[in-house]
C-alpha cells in the first residue's frame, strides 16, 4: 500500500585474489535511501550519491582468503508522485525487484558510464568500452555476473497479509506476524548472487515433472496461458535434461509481474514473467508465433546457460548465455511444431537483425566478440545456431554443448570464453564445415540469395520439369557496415512447393514437393528438377536458415507454365 521496500542484510565478502585488497567499490541504486552501510574498519574516500557510487578504504588490507561482513539498511520510498519516470517495480499488487534494485552491489558498475561517444568526446573521455577486450582479459577475470564465486543465500521476506512473497530458493517457513505475512527462503547449494523478490495476490497452479515441482504464480484473472507455460516447462525439461545435463533444482517457478515492462528473466529456479508477453497473450490465431511457449523455454534454458555455465566477463560472454538459450528454445519449438513451421520464427529473427544492425551506435561485432548487443546475441545468434545445426546436425551441436557443461558447469575461474564454445563446435564439425563456422561466429557474414527466374513445363509422363535460375553471393562486413564480396562455398537448401493450404501464416510453407541440399560456389546457377505435382513456388534457402540481407527474393511464384514473379 505504501509502495515501499525496506532492505536489511549482510554479505560475507571474501578476498579471492592472491594479493591483499585495500579498497572496496560499492554501487547502490540511485532510487534507494541509504540509512546505513557498514564496511568494517573502513573509511569512505569517495561518494557520489547521484550515481550511487561509494569507495571504501580499509584500515587494514584484506588478506587473500580473508572475509569481512558488510551490513546495510536501505529504503526504497515512493512518497507522492513525480512528473515523469515513476517507479513501476514497487507497486501495490505485483512488486518485482532484484538484488540490483535493493542491495549494495560490489565492484565498479560500467553500466553507469556515458554510452554516447559524442557526449564522451565533449567531456574529454575516450570511446566507450562496453566489455573488456577478448584478447586482453585475464584468466582469473570474474564471471558475467561480475564475481568469481557462487554464494549461499538466505532471505526473509515480509509482505501484506493477503499476498505471497517469493525469492529464489526453497520455502522454509510461512507465518503471520500481526498484519504481515512472512516467508523464509534458503538455497541448499551455492548460487550466483543474482536474486529476485516478488509479492502479489497470487493464484498458484501446481504440477510436477518427474521429481521437480512446477508452479505458476499468476493474477487470478489471468489463467489463459498457465497450462501452456506448464506444458512448455515439461517439454523443455525433457529436452534439456536429455540433451545437456540434469536440472539442478527440485522446483521450477514462473511468477507474473505487471506489464509496465515486457520481459522475462531467469533467476535460480525462479522466472519473473511479464503479463504482457505471456499471461494475457492471445495466441488463438494459429498463424501467430507461440511466444508464450518460446519465452518459457528460453528462460528455463538459462538454468543451464547462465546458472550452470557462465562466461568470463569479456567480449563474447553473451554467446554462452543468450545465444545458447535461444538455440535451446528453438530446438524445443522445432520438436513441438516440426521444422516446417520454423520459418516464421527464423524470418522474425532475420528481419530484426537486419533492421537493428543499421542503428548500431558504436560497432557491430561478430558473435565471438559480441558486447551485450541484443540484435547480435539474440537475433543473429538464433540464425547462426540454426544454420550450424542444419549443417552439422543437432546431435553434433548437442555433443559440443554437453562437452562444455562437463568441463565448466558449476566451476570457479577460469570461466570459459566464446572461443571455447566455438572450438567445441569445430571438434564436432567435419573439415568442409569449418569455413561456415568461421563465417557464422567469427566474422560478420551475410549472403545474398535469390531466385531470378523459374520455368515449369509438363512432361509426357504427367510430371513437371522445373528450371530455376539462382543468384548467390557471400559478403563480409566490418563494424561500420561496409561490405566486401568474398568467395562463395556453401551448401544451401533448394525447395519446390505446392499451393499453401488455408490456415498457414504468411511465413509458413506447406510440405515441400522437393527439398535438396545443393552446393554453390558461383554467382549464378541453373538447376533442373522433375516433380510429380504442379509447383506454386520455388526457393533458394526457403526456410531462411542463412543470414540473407534480402530474404524477400528467396521464393518465387510460378505463373502458368513459365516464369512469374511473387
Amino acid at each position: 500500500e505504501e509502495r515501499r521496500v525496506e532492505s536489511r542484510g549482510t554479505a560475507a565478502l571474501v578476498n579471492v585474489h592472491a594479493m591483499p585488497i585495500s579498497e572496496i567499490d560499492v554501487q547502490i541504486s540511485r532510487r534507494l535511501t541509504v540509512n546505513s552501510i557498514d564496511v568494517p574498519n573502513s573509511t569512505t574516500i569517495e561518494s557520489d550519491p547521484v550515481q550511487g557510487y561509494r569507495r571504501f578504504a580499509l584500515a587494514e588490507p584484506l588478506a587473500p582468503g580473508a572475509t569481512l561482513t558488510m551490513r546495510w539498511d536501505l529504503s526504497w520510498r515512493n512518497p507522492g508522485f513525480v512528473n515523469s519516470g515513476s517507479a513501476t517495480r514497487v507497486v501495490e499488487n505485483g512488486t518485482f525487484v532484484d538484488n540490483r534494485n535493493v542491495m549494495p552491489m560490489i565492484g565498479y558498475d560500467s553500466e553507469a558510464e556515458l554510452k554516447d561517444n559524442n557526449k564522451r568526446r565533449k567531456h574529454g573521455l575516450p570511446p566507450v568500452e562496453r566489455l573488456p577486450k577478448y584478447d586482453s582479459v585475464a584468466a582469473d577475470a570474474p564471471s558475467q555476473f561480475g564475481v568469481r564465486r557462487r554464494t549461499a543465500f538466505h532471505a526473509i521476506v515480509s509482505t501484506s497479509a493477503d499476498q505471497i512473497a517469493i525469492a529464489p530458493g526453497y520455502l522454509k517457513s510461512d507465518r503471520s506476524e500481526g498484519d504481515r505475512r512472512v516467508f523464509e527462503y534458503e538455497m541448499d547449494a551455492p548460487i550466483w548472487p543474482y536474486v529476485s523478490f516478488q509479492s502479489a495476490r497470487y493464484a498458484v497452479a501446481n504440477d510436477r515433472w518427474n521429481d521437480v515441482a512446477l508452479q505458476v504464480f499468476y493474477h487470478p484473472d489471468h489463467e489463459f496461458n498457465v497450462a501452456r507455460m506448464i506444458e512448455a516447462s515439461k517439454k523443455s525439461l525433457d529436452y534439456f535434461t536429455r540433451e545437456f545435463s540434469p536440472y539442478q533444482y527440485r522446483q521450477f517457478r514462473i511468477l507474473e509481474f505487471p506489464a509496465y515492462e515486457t520481459f522475462a528473466e531467469s533467476f535460480p529456479n525462479t522466472i519473473p514473467f511479464s503479463e504482457g508477453i505471456g499471461f494475457i497473450a492471445n495466441l488463438s490465431d494459429p498463424k501467430y508465433i507461440d511466444y508464450v511457449f518460446y519465452v518459457t523455454a528460453h528462460e528455463l534454458a538459462h538454468q543451464w546457460w547462465g546458472h550452470q555455465i557462465v562466461g568470463r566477463r569479456a567480449q563474447g560472454e553473451t554467446l554462452l548465455v543468450e545465444t545458447l538459450a535461444q538455440y535451446s528454445a528453438l530446438m524445443v519449438m522445432e520438436h513441438e511444431y516440426g521444422p516446417g513451421q520454423m520459418r516464421r520464427f527464423l524470418k522474425y529473427e532475420l528481419d530484426n537483425y537486419l533492421k537493428n544492425r543499421g542503428g548500431e551506435k558504436i560497432e557491430e561485432l561478430p558473435l565471438k566478440l559480441v558486447e551485450d548487443q541484443g540484435y547480435v546475441h539474440y537475433r543473429k545468434g538464433s540464425l547462426a545456431m540454426y544454420a550450424l545445426k542444419d549443417a552439422i546436425g543437432e546431435d553434433a551441436v548437442n555433443r559440443a554443448l554437453r562437452s562444455m557443461l562437463a568441463r565448466y558447469a558449476f566451476k570457479a575461474a577460469p570461466f570459459p570464453m566464446s572461443g571455447d564454445l566455438i572450438d567445441a563446435f569445430r571438434a564436432e564439425a567435419p573439415a568442409d564445415k569449418q569455413a561456415l563456422i568461421t563465417a557464422l561466429f567469427e566474422k560478420i557474414t551475410l549472403w545474398d540469395l535469390g531466385v531470378t527466374d523459374v520455368q515449369v513445363m509438363p512432361t509426357d509422363a504427367g510430371r513437371f520439369r522445373v528450371t530455376m535460375s539462382i543468384a548467390t553471393k557471400q559478403l563480409e562486413a566490418d563494424g561500420a557496415g561496409r561490405e566486401t564480396e568474398v568467395p562463395l562455398d556453401v551448401w544451401l537448401d533448394v525447395g519446390i512447393f505446392g499451393e499453401t493450404p488455408k490456415g498457414l501464416g504468411e511465413n509458413d510453407l506447406p510440405p515441400p514437393l522437393l527439398i535438396e541440399k545443393r552446393h554453390f560456389d558461383t554467382a549464378t546457377s541453373t538447376l533442373d528438377f522433375v516433380v510429380d505435382r504442379r509447383p506454386a513456388r520455388v526457393g533458394i534457402d526457403p526456410y531462411d536458415k542463412m543470414i540473407d540481407r534480402n530474404p524477400d527474393d528467396n521464393l518465387k511464384a510460378v505463373t502458368g507454365d513459365s516464369s512469374g514473379g511473387l
